[in-house]
């Protein structure tokens, strides 16, 4: 039996060593920008098409982290708000991602099984859930289990983020924090 102390240790050992042979593009890295002064500390601006997201925490300034987000005709736009958010947070596929790719996500079909928090969870270390008009809208900012496809539209509608960086923001973002997706 592992004790809690270990599976801690090993989940951070997991996180902090980058995949095989995999290093983010620096592009990619949390970076210090100036932001539109207009910008309210506290709220969120992806960019899609450049695979940024920025986090305003001061006037005229931003964190920006980069991001993967949704493939083609699976990406979403618009005024959202950080409705809830969790760590380590559970996962199941929608019932449209199972009927879309039967081979990926065969072994949700059929059943109510829900993948358990940790390291191997696509959603990885922390997820913020995307809501609209008092509605969860199955999307969310999260970490990721597949840190190559940062910079890339590969998802199916989620904002990913490599584990370290969503860590690093997850705190600083309040529920109810505007997230606004151009």
């Amino acid at each position: 039996m592992i004790s809690r102390r270990t599976f801690i240790a090993a989940s951070a050992a997991t996180l902090a060593t980058p995949a095989l042979g995999f290093e983010v593009d620096p592009i990619f890295k949390p970076q210090r920008v100036g932001m539109k002064a207009d910008m309210v500390p506290g709220q969120i601006l992806i960019l899609p098409r450049a695979h940024f997201l920025y986090f305003v925490d001061q006037p005229g300034s931003a964190m920006r982290y980069g991001v993967g987000f949704g493939k083609a005709g699976q990406a979403i736009t618009g005024e959202f708000y950080v409705g809830s958010k969790k760590e380590w947070p559970t996962w199941r596929p929608t019932d449209a991602m199972i009927e879309r790719d039967p081979g990926h996500y065969g072994r949700f079909k059929g059943n109510d099984y829900v993948q358990p928090g940790g390291p191997e969870n696509p959603l990885g270390a922390r997820a913020m859930y995307l809501y609209r008009d008092g509605r969860y809208t199955y999307n969310a900012i999260h970490g990721t289990t597949s840190p190559e496809s940062i910079g890339r539209s590969v998802s199916n509608g989620c904002v990913r983020m490599i584990n370290e960086h969503v860590m690093d923001l997850y705190p600083r973002v309040p529920v109810g924090a505007k997230v606004t997706v151009l």
